[in-house]
């Protein structure tokens, strides 16, 4: 079963046309990939898929499930989590909390429970901070589980920010520049944890980047967008050899130079 199905999207702000047609099918376990210039449009293709914007035209399909203009917190209980660009933790709370935020997204119980905190929210709040614990453990951030998530140095910051992710269950995670203000180490290390949250986590990964050699090595497939519209997909060494997508990032037509 096809997980993600975007079917000819096209998204348009007054008389600008941002994404143009986009389509897609993502099959689970796949790692794929979404490269274009700066204003592309790849960011807009990730908040049309996460309900932050609704598509102009066509549709949205996750699990065969119509996901055309729901909201973001509906789509993320149905399985789709996200990272941005710029890094969202929040700070000043504990890595740990940075965490259980992202499993409260599936607690049953109610505010009214939570407030006088009856023995069903505090049990259910303690299975959630083991889960929390357990998966700051696969992730390798175990041992920073009371600092602060400010303090973590850049690229553990990123990894927390998609361990959060993941603790909302996803069955999609998409990914928007994972690899923004890394240096090479961390570039290399961040590939290696992508691929290991796939498989332990059993998760398929969507991911915007624009550094092209954490793009080469890690994704399976890949699309170009260039002024919102795709101009090629396929294995990392047809995108990499296409005469169009050179022409799209360095202004080069490498037929006529």
């Amino acid at each position: 079963m096809t997980l993600l199905k975007a079917d000819n999207i096209t998204m348009r702000f007054g008389g600008l046309t941002a994404v143009d047609s986009f389509k897609i099918e993502i099959e689970p376990g796949e790692i794929v990939g979404l490269i274009g210039p700066n204003g592309a449009g790849k960011t807009t293709v990730f908040n049309m898929i996460t309900g932050i914007y609704t598509p102009t035209e066509n549709r949205i399909y996750f699990q065969e499930e119509d996901i055309t203009g729901l909201k973001p917190d509906r789509i993320a209980k149905m399985g789709i989590a996200r990272t941005f660009q710029n890094i969202r933790l929040l700070d000043n709370l504990s890595v740990l909390d940075n965490v259980m935020i992202g499993t409260h997204l599936h607690l049953k119980s109610n505010l009214f429970s939570a407030i006088f905190r009856l023995p069903g929210y505090v049990k259910e709040e303690n299975e959630l901070y083991e889960k929390s614990r357990q998966l700051l453990k696969k992730v390798e951030l175990d041992e920073y589980a009371g600092e602060k998530a400010g303090s973590l140095p850049y690229g553990k910051q990123r990894k927390l920010e998609i361990a959060r992710a993941l603790a909302t269950e996803p069955r999609l995670l998409l990914l928007d520049e994972p690899a923004a203000g890394m240096n090479p180490q961390e570039s290399k290390e961040l590939v290696d944890f992508i691929r290991q949250i796939r498989d332990e986590f059993e998760v398929t990964v969507f991911l915007i980047e624009h550094d092209m050699k954490v793009v080469m090595e890690i994704c399976e497939r890949i699309l170009v967008l260039d002024y919102g519209v795709t101009i090629a997909e396929g294995k990392p060494e047809e995108i990499k050899n296409n005469p169009e997508v050179i022409k799209a990032y360095l202004g080069v037509d490498v037929v006529n130079a």
